[in-house]
């Protein structure tokens, strides 16, 4: 399989400014995503709105692409990279750049999705473990993710689900594996060209979940399970945290 790997990456962050150039050691995060995922997957471009991030990748010997400012996610800004891109694909692999720990298992994971010629959309989800905490499983910043027999999702939500009836909330994650999703895709190019001028829906606004509207209008997603969490960056104090772990 011919395979494309995209990271959207904004410079504008009301968190965390200018977080793609932020350092990581020695290096700025958009250069250690690019890394991580460049050594899995050979066609890989960073899709940005600023030239500042722009001339960093290139800087570092990496291929950026400039995109609207006007894009309402990075999934549509993956779109239109993949048209400035050239070339024809089978799959497209979408990394925030805020993930500089993403690992190989978890790009191989999502790949491997698409052994079944049926996969449409696939992303990652990792279980909630007691060492985690009930505070981990309750936190909306944490989408949970619930799937069908065959590993295909059934929703997303910023709630706990499923609800554990009988069993006090305190402990559920005794009782129940919960899934915790991580926010890397791939797409077939078609299916990826299609969802991105669908129309906001219902539940999407509800839980503000761009993933909702993909299931809203039909499409699957298969969900693959692995055992490696991800830490994004979002927050000056995510990237103590980060640089913590680094070390």
């Amino acid at each position: 399989m011919r395979v494309a790997a995209i990271i959207p990456a904004r410079y504008s962050s009301t968190r965390l400014p200018a977080k793609p150039l932020q350092k990581l050691g020695r290096k700025s995060i958009i250069e250690r995503v690019y890394e991580a995922v460049h050594a899995v997957v050979e066609h890989v471009v960073v899709a940005t709105d600023d030239i500042r991030i722009a001339e960093e990748v290139e800087h570092f010997g990496g291929r950026a692409v400039m995109t609207s400012t006007e894009h309402r996610s990075g999934t549509d800004r993956c779109a239109e990279a993949l048209e400035k891109m050239g070339g024809d694909y089978d799959i497209v692999v979408n990394v925030q750049g805020d993930e500089p720990f993403i690992r190989r298992e978890h790009i191989e994971a999502l790949l491997a999705c698409f052994d079944d010629p049926a996969t449409e959309i696939a992303t990652l989800a990792n279980p909630i473990t007691e060492e985690d905490g009930i505070e981990a499983l309750l936190n909306p910043n944490n989408v949970k993710v619930v799937t069908d027999r065959k590993g295909r999702a059934l929703y997303f939500s910023r709630s706990a689900i499923p609800y554990k009836r009988d069993v006090d909330s305190a402990e559920w994650l005794k009782h129940h594996t919960y899934l915790k999703h991580l926010g890397i895709y791939a797409f077939r190019p078609d299916v990826l060209r299609a969802i991105t001028k669908l129309e906001t829906t219902p539940l999407e606004q509800t839980e503000k979940l761009e993933q909702l509207r993909w299931l809203e209008n039909g499409y699957h997603i298969s969900v693959a399970e692995t055992p490696f969490a991800t830490i994004g960056i979002d927050t000056p104090e995510d990237l103590t945290r980060a640089e913590r772990l680094l070390e």
